[in-house]
């Protein structure tokens, strides 16, 4: 059920992180402030499908 996502900043748009997330418990779109080193500051990160192929 755990499904890897990655993690895109809203400000620059470049995929930093890369995480999973249980699709069960968690049914929308998952937001968190990370540190992004295009920007150089803290921003919000939302997540984005990984392709499988």
């Amino acid at each position: 059920m755990r499904d890897l996502i990655k993690l895109t900043c809203q400000k620059c748009k470049r995929d930093n992180y890369v995480t999973d997330k249980n699709k069960r418990t968690m049914t929308e779109k998952f937001v968190i402030k990370k540190f992004c080193a295009g920007c150089r500051s803290h921003t919000e990160h939302k997540e984005g499908k990984i392709s499988k192929g």
